[in-house]
């Protein structure tokens, strides 16, 4: 590596300065290439003159770089002599050669490098890494000598900054190291154990340089680990403030950080050690540690107790001179508790470290009171209180009691007890009675304080209040309220979905206070939720407001009206729905709308709205005879929604008058011809199965040839009527039942056997029965029977029929048959046919007097005179 060039010139005045009296001053001038590269004066008193002078200077260059001359002159007030000229010819070398090499620069400084060419050899270029070309000027001094002037900007990398200068023919590189002075800051000093000082700082700019070392002193004593930025030295400490230095030397300048401070106000204590509870009890504990420092005794301390529990934490202070006990108050009973603490002086520079942890666990207490409120279900008193935490149990709950008393009996008190896992109890009071509840918690330690409410009398109108709508801020309900003076209390506000069964929460808010927000881990979007406040009195709380709301309006799904129905009333249709219930509302209902447009132009809509939410029907009025689609939907915050459809077809008024009349006509065809189709049956029945065919009366000839013997009294015919009565009317006879003819009772009430003999049937009463005797004309004789229109328009008592005659339509004149061997007896009840034949053994019919009779019409022809 070449060395600087340094030039001393030695001269000696000339001999006529010997007459000088004043100052001499000579001019030196270093050229390089011809060009000055550096200016100097030298000032000689008069009692220096004729003395030998010396000057030196060192080049930045290297005797290789290039060819140097001095000048030299002198000069005395205003003369000057001419310059004297000293050429130091250049060193040459077989190889490039950059100049200055291996040096240390200072970022920001600019700097000159030189590229030295041996003889014959072109110059291509010469750069730094890592610089841009516009940063790095180069100048040719001579055809072997290149100049390179750069403003280093950047601290070398990794081990140093390459300069690098380039021939057609070959490459040369040095080493430039650029990095910067020392720039550490910040000191502060402190102590731990009040015999030496610890000082720490903030380092300057990392350096990896190998040439450029960096040196650290404290107060005078090295410190070998300087780099790192911390310091220890023993030391004096005494009260009072005083400087503490800290030197940093580097290549490339030197500092000085100081720090004035009183160290026994900057004690940075150890951390407490062998920490331990000597007392631990339900709700409080002792703890006590020991100091490593004597001289921690006699300062003022000041400690942190940091106390976690259940995933919390409080820190709590305590102070005292050399502090080395403290006792925890306010703990929970039955509960684990981790403890670490950290002390400082009163002063306060830095708190210690923190101990190591500390572990106990208290002991069980009696559980805490209950938060108790109530809830009316279906006529009975839900009595209800918030399960007690870990933390307010103290210890596992065996139980709750329960004790009720009506306020105006206090002397019958009722009493039952919960199970542990329960936390409500039903209770069925009379609600038009106030009663005082009283529930506690019990554990194996005891009960807890008396958790009292009081229930209102619920007949006198604590429901009767308006609800009104509430606000909704963040998934919460935002509620407030008028102050009550009745509120010595507080006030309660409990909340529960508006429909179906819930389990109410509640929220207690002290009596300055007229506004709460109500958030519950149980909120559902979607889902109406009633809110009522309550002022705690000192008897029954008292129900001030009620509000509803959601916690998120949601859209109502679609098919929201279930049954959804129609009607046309002329020109216009109606559609109606049943009310919507709550558990299908997911959010305030403010109005219906009904869309309607027919098939014929679907581009075409129509609607109709109300404002009303309890409404369950729209009309679409003055519409065309067509086809349409009906669409309702619900009006809410969130949009139109609920979208449901119907499809109807308007009739005209004339097609529905004819429709009428039609449907009257056939529902009155369809009644007669019902009517017509149940009588004949009931004819048939009657005819068929309740009264068998009569057999005719047996007349014999012996009856009929023998009237004095049957004491049968002729009738008499007239026979100059002979002729009418061949084409006379036939009487209708009729039997009435239950009628008396002349005085005798009927006997179509009467039953009759038949019995059958060998020729034939003949009917005979039952001995019961009683006839009306047989009336006829006496001039008539047996052989001349027949009838005269005039004498029989009367009633006439046929044999054993009660029968009317009367006058008829003309009927058949085939006359009846007379059976041989029959003939007619007249016994005091009438004549009677009887039978020569040895009568068949009857088989008597049981008769029901009770049961209906049908009258049947039917006929008796007389025989004809013996001419026809």
């Amino acid at each position: 590596m070449a060395k600087k060039m340094v030039i001393q010139l030695i001269w000696e005045d000339d001999p006529s300065c010997s007459a000088v009296h004043d100052i001499l001053t000579y001019e030196l001038s270093v050229l390089i290439a011809d060009t000055q590269v550096h200016y100097d004066e030298v000032a000689v008193t008069p009692d220096q003159i004729g003395s030998t002078h010396f000057w030196i200077w060192t080049s930045h260059l290297a005797l290789e770089c290039a060819a140097l001359s001095v000048r030299l002159s002198s000069r005395y007030k205003n003369q000057k002599s001419p310059w004297k000229q000293e050429q130091i010819a250049p060193v040459t070398s077989e190889k490039i050669q950059i100049y200055p090499e291996d040096r240390v620069f200072k970022v920001g400084s600019r700097v000159t490098f030189y590229c030295v060419l041996p003889a014959g050899q072109v110059f291509d270029k010469m750069y730094l890494t890592g610089y841009n070309t516009a940063d790095m000027n180069i100048t040719k001094i001579s055809n072997q000598t290149y100049e390179l002037n750069v403003y280093l900007n950047q601290a070398s990398k990794n081990s140093c900054t390459d300069v690098k200068c380039h021939t057609t023919t070959s490459r040369y590189g040095a080493c430039a190291y650029v990095d910067y002075p020392p720039d550490d800051k910040d000191l502060q000093c402190e102590t731990q154990n009040l015999e030496s000082i610890d000082c720490h700082w903030n380092t300057g700019r990392n350096t990896f340089l190998p040439k450029l070392s960096t040196a650290y002193w404290l107060l005078g004593s090295p410190c070998p680990h300087g780099y790192s930025g911390i310091c220890s030295t023993k030391a004096q400490v005494d009260v009072g403030e005083r400087n503490w230095t800290l030197t940093v030397v580097n290549k490339l300048g030197r500092l000085e950080l100081s720090d004035r401070a009183d160290m026994t106000k900057r004690v940075h204590m150890f951390a407490p050690e062998q920490v331990t509870t000597s007392a631990v009890n339900a709700r409080n504990a002792s703890l006590e540690w020991r100091w490593t420092v004597q001289q921690y005794n006699d300062l003022n301390i000041t400690c942190q107790l940091n106390v976690s529990y259940d995933g919390t934490s409080t820190i709590t202070e305590k102070a005292g001179v050399g502090l080395k006990l403290a006792v925890l108050n306010d703990l929970i009973p039955d509960w684990d508790y981790h403890v670490t603490l950290r002390c400082g002086t009163t002063h306060l520079w830095k708190w210690s470290d923190w101990s190591a942890r500390v572990n106990f666990h208290t002991k069980g207490d009696v559980p805490d009171a209950l938060d108790v409120w109530m809830q009316m279900k279906e006529n009975q008193i839900i009595i209800i209180w918030k399960m007690l935490l870990a933390s307010q149990s103290h210890g596992a709950i065996t139980d709750y009691a329960v004790t009720w008393v009506e306020t105006t009996e206090p002397e019958q008190q009722n009493r039952t007890t919960v199970a542990p896992k329960e936390h409500q109890v039903a209770l069925n009071l009379d609600t038009t009675k106030e009663y005082v509840v009283t529930v506690i918690a019990r554990n194996k330690n005891g009960n807890s304080s008396h958790s009292i409410v009081t229930t209102p009398c619920f007949s006198s109108g604590i429901s009767r209040v308006n609800t009104s709508r509430i606000t909704v801020s963040n998934g919460s309900f935002s509620l407030s309220w008028s102050a009550s003076p009745k509120a010595s209390g507080g006030y309660v506000v409990d909340w529960c979905p508006t429909s179906g069964r819930c389990s109410v929460e509640w929220l207690r808010v002290p009596p300055h206070e007229t506004n709460a927000t109500i958030f519950s881990k149980n909120f559902k979007e979607g889902l109406r939720y009633s809110l009522s406040v309550y002022a705690c009195t000192q008897g029954a709380p008292v129900l001030l407001e009620r509000r509803e709301g959601y916690v998120k309006e949601e859209r109502i799904e679609d098919g929201l009206f279930k049954t959804l129905k129609g009607k046309q009333q002329d020109s216009d249709f109606e559609i109606s729905w049943d009310p919507i219930s709550l558990n299908e509302q997911t959010a305030f209902i403010q109005g219906y709308v009904l869309y309607w447009s027919d098939y014929k132009n679907n581009n075409t809509v129509c609607n109709v709205s109300t404002g009303n939410p309890e409404a369950t029907s729209l009309t679409a009025r003055n519409l065309k005879i067509s086809s349409y689609t009906f669409t309702v939907k619900a009006q809410t915050a969130v949009g139109e929604c609920g979208t449901t459809l119907i499809t109807a077809t308007l009739n005209s008024p004339t097609d529905k008058l004819i429709k009428t009349v039609f449907i009257s006509l056939v529902t009155v065809f369809s009644l007669l011809s019902l009517l017509t189709v149940v009588c004949y049956r009931q004819w048939a029945c009657i005819h068929q199965k309740v009264y068998p065919p009569v057999p005719k009366p047996v007349l014999t000839d012996e009856w009929l040839a023998s009237p004095g013997v049957h004491r049968c009294r002729p009738l008499c015919v007239d026979e100059s009527h002979q002729s009418e009565a061949e084409n006379m009317d036939v009487p209708e006879l009729q039997c009435k039942s239950g009628a008396t003819v002349n005085n005798y009772l009927s006997q179509a009430n009467m039953p009759f056997v038949f019995a059958q003999t060998s020729k034939g049937y003949y009917n005979q009463p039952l001995k019961r029965c009683s006839q009306p005797p047989l009336t006829l004309p006496t001039a008539a004789t047996p052989t001349q029977l027949s009838l005269s229109l005039s004498p029989f328009r009367g009633v006439f008592p046929n044999l054993s029929y009660n029968l009317l005659v009367q006058p008829g339509e003309q009927q058949s004149s085939v006359g009846p048959e007379l059976l041989e061997g029959t003939s007619l007896e007249r016994t005091s009840g009438g004549y009677q046919p009887q039978t020569h034949t040895e009568p068949s053994t009857l088989e008597e019919t049981d008769y029901n007097p009770e049961s209906p009779m049908s009258c049947v019409s039917t006929y008796i022809l007389l025989p004809q005179s013996p001419s026809k």
